[in-house]
């Protein structure tokens, strides 16, 4: 290439590695580029990652992220901000397999990755693999006991926005919640996301003087469950005027509940949630809920990784998607 260039091989690699400081003319970079494209030239990567001790690659390492139906957000999140910073994203999923684990982090430091996204498909605190430790490493969805940069929801905050739309709409004295969850609420290696969202909802209903009617518990946050919590608040003497869902799934489940006991969503009671699930836009009328940033948590995480400070925590905002499944209450 050089040679069809007619420069040295030293000038050829100068004008290929963007060195500043150059003699050439701009004729000269200009034969380069020309000589470069027509003969296919690619640089190598590996000769130059031993100069620069950078090889464009980051590791992206989950348990089940990758085959779950939150992998489209952070995964197309942390590629967009890869790929706007010249980053290819190596992903690799363990499905809770230690002895993988190990091998697959092993095959990509070898790789020389510029660094590691560890992330977890549910918020919770975990242990990090000591292998990655001696590198850049960002947490996504989670923490540990380490001090390490990491990108997590603003659940609390989403708490508050839920309590504060409620109370917009002129709920006080008759809103519900489904989904309290001990294990949940005080594991933080099981969740995180229960006892910040749990918090706001209350803090924020406190600070106008009102109080949870009643708080129903739930063994999981699936579909069934929330349709039993709420065949149950329907047995009570009073009705609630507004139902808090824990997440999406148990109001599907309350959906449920509240057809089959002939009541209309939003008119007859209110039902508001967290996640936004897909589902959601489609479930009539439309679910109002939190919606889980994967998509900016992912691109927060490259971010992070290549030009943050190596003890940044971030948490982000989960805007309410506002459906009509809450009104004013009935009455």
């Amino acid at each position: 290439m050089a040679a069809r260039a007619g420069l040295s091989k030293t000038a050829a690699s100068m004008v290929l590695n963007g060195r500043e400081g150059t003699r050439l003319s701009a004729e000269a970079h200009q034969r380069v580029f020309a000589a470069a494209e027509e003969l296919g030239y690619r640089p190598n990567i590996a000769a130059r990652s031993l100069r620069t001790r950078k090889t464009a690659t980051i590791a992206f390492v989950s348990d089940i992220v990758a085959t779950t139906r939150f992998a489209g957000g952070l995964i197309r999140g942390a590629l967009d901000a890869a790929r706007e910073r010249d980053h290819v994203l190596l992903i690799t999923e363990t499905q809770g397999d230690a002895a993988f684990e190990q091998y697959a982090i092993e095959t990509m430091l070898d790789r020389q990755v510029d660094g590691v996204i560890y992330a977890a498909m549910a918020t919770r605190r975990l242990a990090v693999p000591p292998a990655i430790l001696a590198g850049r490493v960002v947490l996504l969805n989670a923490t540990s006991s380490e001090e390490l940069p990491c990108v997590l929801p603003d659940d609390e905050r989403a708490g508050g926005t839920i309590a504060e739309t409620l109370l917009a709409y002129g709920h006080r004295d008759r809103i519900a919640l489904i989904g309290r969850n001990r294990p949940k609420e005080h594991d933080p290696e099981i969740s995180l996301a229960a006892q910040a969202r749990l918090r706001g909802i209350r803090d924020t209903l406190a600070a106008s003087g009102v109080e949870l009617a009643v708080e129903g518990f739930c063994p999981e946050w699936l579909p069934e469950h929330g349709y039993t919590a709420t065949r149950a608040l329907l047995r009570r003497p009073t009705r609630p005027s507004a139902i808090i869902c824990m997440n999406d799934r148990l109001a599907f489940g309350a959906y449920q509940a509240l057809g089959e006991a002939g009541l209309t969503i939003p008119d007859d009671i209110s039902v508001i949630s967290f996640d936004d699930d897909p589902i959601a836009s489609w479930v009539r009328p439309g679910l109002a809920t939190a919606a889980l940033p994967h998509e900016q948590m992912g691109r927060r995480a490259v971010e992070l990784l290549l030009d943050g400070d190596e003890h940044d925590a971030s948490l982000v905002p989960m805007p309410l998607r506002r459906r009509r499944s809450v009104a004013p209450p009935a009455g």
